[in-house]
């Protein structure tokens, strides 16, 4: 037997005791406990400090599980399932009367999907039921993409932390309601709406203002993502006026940015380079920040990536973990 496969049964056994597990998915890791166990599920909201009606997400070993958790199934759920999962994609969908409230946050709806990473299947289908699994960290804080960031948040809170490397995908998974008669984007993902548009033949609605009809969803919050250190979404132009103006007072700030700034005011600031594609900076959004979180800047200054469709994701992210940010000007010296 080797390491893996003791970890995995080790981490099996501590489900089926009502422990959580910290589980690697392809898109971010996931603080999980089974789903059917109210006692368990607790844990998880104890754990993450998090609201108990926010619900929560289950993730299944395959599409074949579907009608366990999911009742009047619409063929554009078989349909995006048969094309997306494994992968990351969730459905808001009506739920079975037998699943717990805990889950769904007293909601007749219920997120589900089927994770794509190869330890979370193992622990899937060794498991041989349904994992509610939100983002292994304290609510509303960056969600951990290495198995050293669940360690780093939660600690002995969890009684496994399986380590399956750093996530492929880095943010969380696109979710649609289908429980409306109508496909709604409520969060965007690694999957868009113009490709699940092409699988339904029908156009996905993306609605701007937050929908006050549509079920509750994890990630949702105008406040989410968010690091301790206050974070300002600023132009290039703007953000080196500002860098330059913390470089002459001797503030310590931290920058995340996509062009290439040779003469940057690096003096006591930190300055990271994502990648100019929006695949590549989501991989690394959340390590990043997380690293600019910890080097002691009193702000976080995050260049804006374009307002194009497929940065849409991305922006969410931003703008969510930007949603507290000072008042214009409040946090930094005068240029």
């Amino acid at each position: 037997m080797t390491e893996l496969d003791r970890d995995l049964r080790e981490a099996v056994d501590a489900l089926r005791a009502g422990q959580l597990v910290g589980l690697p998915t392809e898109t971010v890791y996931g603080l999980a406990a089974d789903a059917r166990n109210t006692q368990a599920v607790a844990r998880i909201f104890a754990a993450k400090g998090r609201p108990a009606d926010h619900p929560l997400i289950v993730h299944l070993a395959s599409a074949d599980q579907l009608d366990d958790w999911a009742r009047e199934i619409p063929e554009a759920a078989r349909r995006l399932a048969a094309a997306f999962w494994p992968g990351p994609l969730t459905l808001i969908l009506k739920r079975q009367p037998d699943v717990p409230d805990a889950v769904t946050g007293g909601q007749d709806t219920v997120g589900l999907r089927v994770p794509a990473h190869p330890v979370a299947h193992a622990v899937l289908s060794a498991f041989g039921g349904g994992l509610a699994a939100p983002s292994a960290n304290r609510f509303g804080r960056i969600s951990p993409t290495t198995a050293a960031h669940v360690r780093e948040e939660l600690g002995d809170a969890v009684a496994v932390v399986l380590d399956g490397g750093g996530c492929e995908v880095g943010i969380e998974s696109t979710i649609v309601d289908l429980s409306r008669g109508v496909p709604v984007m409520l969060r965007p993902g690694r999957v868009s709406a113009s490709e699940l548009s092409r699988v339904l033949g029908e156009a996905v609605l993306t609605p701007e203002a937050p929908d006050a009809t549509a079920p509750r969803a994890s990630g949702t919050l105008a406040s989410h993502y968010a690091p301790n250190t206050p974070v300002r979404l600023l132009d290039a132009a703007a953000l080196y006026v500002a860098a330059a103006a913390a470089a002459r007072a001797g503030q310590r700030i931290g920058v995340l940015s996509r062009t290439l700034i040779d003469d940057a005011p690096a003096h006591g600031s930190v300055w990271l380079q994502l990648p100019n594609d929006p695949v590549g900076y989501a991989h690394r959004l959340y390590c990043d920040l997380r690293r600019l979180d910890q080097c002691g800047a009193s702000v976080l200054l995050i260049e804006a990536p374009p307002q194009r469709a497929e940065w849409r994701a991305v922006n969410d992210r931003l703008q969510r973990a930007a949603a507290d940010r000072p008042a214009d000007g409040e946090g930094l010296p005068k240029p």
